[in-house]
């Protein structure tokens, strides 16, 4: 028996070092891919709600807030693009290929439970609004087809429940892919989507600008009843711009697909900056142009201003464009893979 274990022991030892010792992924991301999911990730549906945050901010603080904190996304995402490799940001052997590897390995294990609490309050807020914006996208859809058969008094009662049910459904199976390496196809896609309800909303304000014959808006906004009303309105205002500008949380995952050389950080810097950019140009167009379209009533979400227009399929390709979106943007954004804690180090000894 004895002899029979030591024959035995060898191959027990070989399937558990098999076992504990995973063959990293193999990395193949480029620019453009870390480009596209940052671009599915960024500009999402509150892109609408920019419009009626420039009516409340006004003409001139409207934009400069966009602008702001564009470049505050910049320097963060800048900041912690060095931190996907340790010690050196270039040539380091260990990486953090998660938000929350890198503050466990910096700040330690307590902070690391600490920023844990925070990032799974933005998982679940942030799946919540994805989940309720996709379902009323799908209810405007219902509700303009119904109203183009039977006229403006047609009954066009839709809930939200079942749709809402079903996107998480959706969301379900797209979970089983299992990681970003795996995922790029549906960051093009999603990408794709974002570009496209952003140019027919502010394509839309453009020509609504041209059929007024004038620009509406003032310097100081939307007025209020009173100074604390107006106070509470600008701050939400800013709220809804913040909320659309930061990505910093999936940073991390998305340069941990790109391949070197060159450096990781080179590149996640140089894709950070071109998507940041890009996002800005939508941002500022929708904002702007929707601001100028509506004035003083702009909407909260700028497509709700257009559900008398002709012809009515435009505005339906624009809501089931943010359906499709969201759905990538969900794994993107608020996928738990984000947010696991322990994924373990990964330690190279060279740029792979």
């Amino acid at each position: 028996m004895g002899e029979e274990d030591d024959q035995q022991s060898p191959l027990l030892k070989s399937i558990s070092s098999a076992g504990a010792s995973q063959e990293p992924p193999k990395r193949t991301g480029t620019q453009w891919t870390a480009l596209a999911h940052l671009i599915a990730a960024v500009i999402g549906a509150g892109v609408l709600s920019l419009a009626w945050s420039v009516a409340q901010l006004g003409w001139i603080l409207g934009p400069v807030c966009m602008i702001c904190f564009a470049g505050i996304a910049v320097v963060s995402t800048f900041l912690l693009c060095d931190c996907y490799r340790y010690p050196d940001p270039e040539y380091g052997t260990t990486r953090n290929r998660s938000f929350m590897e890198a503050v466990k390995l910096y700040l330690g294990e307590k902070q690391q439970r600490i920023c844990g609490v925070f990032a799974q309050e933005v998982l679940y807020g942030t799946g919540i609004a994805y989940t309720i914006t996709a379902a009323a996208s799908v209810r405007a859809i219902l509700r303009s087809n119904c109203y183009h058969r039977g006229g403006y008094n047609a009954p066009s009662q839709y809930g939200d429940s079942f749709h809402m049910l079903l996107f998480g459904v959706v969301e379900i199976l797209l979970s089983q892919i299992p990681d970003f390496h795996s995922i790029g196809w549906l960051s093009v896609i999603a990408a794709a989507m974002s570009f496209s309800y952003a140019f027919i909303g502010s394509g839309l304000s453009f020509l609504k600008v041209i059929e007024n014959g004038t620009v509406k808006g003032t310097i100081t906004g939307v007025p209020a009843r009173s100074n604390l009303e107006k106070l509470w309105l600008a701050f939400e205002a800013l709220a809804d711009v913040a909320f659309a500008c930061p990505f910093t949380i999936i940073v991390l995952e998305i340069q941990d697909t790109l391949k070197s050389p060159p450096p990781e950080n080179q590149t996640m810097k140089a894709a950070s900056l071109k998507g940041i950019v890009i996002t800005t140009f939508f941002y500022l167009c929708c904002g702007c142009f929707g601001y100028a379209a509506f004035g003083d009533s702009t909407p909260g979400n700028l497509l709700t201003g257009f559900e008398s227009f002709e012809p009515y399929w435009l505005v339906d390709l624009a809501n089931a464009c943010i359906v499709l979106h969201l759905v990538g943007a969900y794994q993107l954004c608020t996928s738990p893979r984000i947010f696991l804690i322990n994924k373990g180090h990964e330690t190279c000894d060279h740029l792979r």
